[in-house]
């Protein structure tokens, strides 16, 4: 590897990165960068059976054994699930969660996805991608001396979404199921309210994916476009 980037990736619940892009990640980690995973809410809504004060402890003990499994960092986003909305204190908020990472590249939500706080979250990192660097936007962390670059993940289960690039997860396949299986609270969550079986969901999604680059395995992104950032060369692993 000749230069070392960070890596974030700033999703609304404990699980979204390892369903959408945890290949992608893992293989970013095998590469030798470093990888911030960023859970920017507590999942205090994904339980039939505890307490949102129990599921959102036990959701983030997971989040920091799944990141843990491709060596990754796992961080909390201090936002509660279910309520994400866009405002002032939130872009504020998510300034700072970039800011302090300081990455080279993000990987968020798609401006389409299925769920209110996948969306208003992908327009919270759009609005605060190029705002970390304006040193006059006075936060808790100081400026960044980049623009990162933006990613848009597929959508859950491929719907409405279509890809501009794509990686090979063939390698890191079992990484991205490890990383999953550690989130034990929603394998059960997702059977039951969705009857679906993680492992088999993410293997199929992949699969297909797969099927369209000519791989095993792949995931699938979308760059967001935007001045003053422009690609003459490939980023993604």
């Amino acid at each position: 590897m000749v230069n070392k980037i960070t890596v974030l990736a700033i999703v609304a619940h404990p699980d979204d990165a390892e369903i959408t892009c945890g290949g992608t990640l893992a293989k970013y980690c095998k590469k030798g960068h470093e990888v911030y995973i960023c859970h920017v809410t507590d999942g205090s809504k994904g339980s039939l059976e505890h307490s949102s004060e129990e599921i959102a402890k036990i959701r983030r003990e997971e989040s920091i054994e799944s990141a843990k499994v491709i060596g990754a960092n796992s961080i909390w986003g201090g936002f509660i699930d279910g309520e994400v909305v866009l405002d002032l204190k939130s872009r504020i908020k998510m300034i700072d969660i970039i800011r302090k990472v300081n990455p080279d590249i993000i990987f968020t939500h798609s401006p389409n996805d299925y769920h209110s706080d996948h969306i208003n979250i992908s327009r919270l990192v759009f609005e605060a991608t190029y705002l970390v660097g304006i040193k006059l936007w006075k936060t808790e962390y100081e400026s960044t001396d980049k623009v990162p670059i933006l990613y848009y993940m597929d959508n859950v289960a491929g719907i409405d979404f279509i890809p501009s690039e794509y990686v090979d997860i063939s390698e890191t396949i079992d990484e991205k199921v490890k990383m999953m299986s550690k989130m034990k609270s929603q394998l059960s969550f997702l059977r039951k309210m969705h009857d679906t079986d993680a492992e088999e969901f993410i293997k199929t999604v992949a699969r297909y994916r797969g099927f369209q680059s000519g791989v095993t395995y792949a995931e699938a992104f979308t760059q967001q476009k935007k001045f003053p950032v422009g690609l003459i060369e490939r980023i993604l692993p």
